[in-house]
């Protein structure tokens, strides 16, 4: 339990206009949705999922050690008389109304960051920079949508110094309610990329939804735009419409404001030459992949204009390490070796899976290894899926993918398209290709496997763990 109480459950009734009913404990010490990973002194909200209704686990998170939960009016007399309860009309609007009230007492910096591509990195980068400087808060893993974004406000303790939102969107209307919630300082666009055509009419109108992030900016706020996408001056037209105080941009662009000089791309790391807002800047990031140097460039614009100190913030770069199915690297013994996986499961689309095909053929091979690519079905892409995942054998070209196994119905375009030199496996499902996978790894290769978060690519990854159980996953910041 932490040693500071987040919130008092009379503030809270406050924020929410709850009813109070039982005994409720005077502090509480964190927010959770989810009964099964609360801990002892956190407030269990009841909300209504797609799946499951949070109002069938309170007694669990009672037991559990919450200090109280927070039920919807209609069905409060499920529960014991004297349990310690908040009782609002609607559970998920009563957490949108404590975010709204933890943003109102917040003297920190705040940062909201959005983008087709490279959100939870760069607001994990930022996490990294700014907490070498100060109480930072950020969302945790990708809560970005209706309920992550106001739980991640909920969840800001007020004596944060920064604190880092992402907010993402599948369609138009999405992020503007909720940065208006996060009222951020600053706000970064990492790119637009043609991601979730299946709901837009093409790039541009995905520029446009992504800027409303603009609508948010407290007055005077700063967008940082990257100055190397082909939609820039259409977010830089949305900005000024927003009536947004300052643009800053960033990328290998040379009227950039933050910009890529030289990098040097290796197996694990680069090492970044940049000049910052008017600072000739080196250093070293510890993740690979070009795509991630040009996100740091936002990192550190974002940070210098959040009043950290920029040299420590790109020192600080060394450390940051990939998120969870996002380039998470494991050692795999095999036989009397060892093969690496490259763990990208979380999500992919097309400018995403071609950067994690170029950090798969950077990455050291030994002895008769091989680089081999497990890609699953790029979904929401509408009428151009099977044209986008036909494309991708460019990139697997490009970059010496020595073997390619494919699963779902989009992905067969892939393979089609495929020498036939290059196809190690397909399947209908992930499920279906584990074996295949499993089967083919010896020591010396290289795996990557990736995939949108619906085609369950992480079964794969759990199957290679499982057959091949190693040490945790390396860090490949301290390379």
């Amino acid at each position: 339990m932490s040693k500071q109480p987040l919130w008092t459950s009379d503030a809270m009734a406050e924020a929410m206009a709850a009813t109070r009913s039982g005994t409720l404990p005077r502090d509480v010490y964190g927010i959770s949705i989810d009964s099964r990973t609360l801990a002892p002194g956190d407030a269990y909200f009841a909300i209504k999922g797609d799946v499951h209704d949070g109002h069938d686990f309170v007694a669990a998170a009672l037991n559990a050690g919450a200090a109280l939960a927070v039920v919807e009016k209609a069905q409060r007399a499920k529960f014991a008389p004297d349990a310690p309860l908040l009782v609002v009309d609607d559970v998920l609007e009563g957490l949108r109304q404590l975010g709204i009230a933890a943003r109102s007492r917040l003297p920190a910096k705040v940062i909201a960051v959005t983008g087709s591509v490279g959100k939870t990195s760069t607001k994990e980068g930022l996490r990294g920079v700014l907490g070498a400087q100060g109480a930072t808060h950020a969302s945790v893993a990708s809560f970005n949508n209706h309920w992550g974004v106001p739980l991640s406000l909920a969840r800001c303790p007020v004596d944060s110094r920064f604190a880092v939102f992402e907010i993402g969107m599948n369609h138009a209307g999405e992020i503007e309610p909720l940065v208006k919630m996060v009222r951020p300082h600053i706000a970064i666009i990492t790119t637009v990329e043609a991601v979730h055509l299946e709901f837009f009419s093409g790039i541009e109108g995905i520029a446009d939804a992504k800027s409303e992030i603009f609508t948010g900016l407290e007055p005077g706020g700063i967008a940082v735009l990257n100055r190397d996408t082909p939609m820039f001056d259409r977010l830089c037209s949305n900005a000024l419409r927003a009536n947004v105080g300052r643009i800053v941009t960033f990328g290998a662009d040379p009227a950039a404001d933050a910009r890529l000089l030289d990098v040097a791309l290796h197996a694990d790391c680069s090492a970044v030459h940049a000049s910052i807002l008017g600072h000739d800047v080196t250093y070293k990031l510890g993740m690979p992949g070009r795509h991630m140097a040009l996100n740091s460039l936002a990192v550190l614009a974002a940070a210098e204009l959040a009043g950290a100190d920029l040299a420590l913030a790109a020192l600080a770069l060394s450390q940051v390490a990939p998120a969870a199915g996002r380039g998470v690297r494991k050692p795999l013994p095999v036989g009397s070796g060892e093969a690496t996986l490259i763990d990208e499961s979380y999500n992919a689309n097309p400018a995403s899976m071609a950067a994690a095909l170029g950090v798969l053929g950077r990455a050291e091979i030994s002895g008769q290894g091989r680089r081999i690519a497990v890609l699953g079905d790029m979904l929401e892409l509408g009428p151009r899926g099977p044209e986008l995942h036909r494309g991708l054998e460019e990139a697997v070209r490009a970059n010496g993918i020595d073997l390619v196994f494919c699963c779902g119905p989009l992905m067969r375009n892939l393979w089609d398209a495929l020498s036939s030199g290059k196809r190690g496996g397909y399947a209908g499902d992930a499920a279906a290709l584990e074996s295949q996978v499993v089967a083919a790894i010896r020591a010396g290769d290289v795996v990557m496997v990736k995939g949108s978060l619906g085609s369950r690519m992480k079964t794969i990854v759990t199957a290679l763990e499982k057959r091949f159980p190693g040490t945790t996953a390396r860090d490949d910041a301290a390379v």
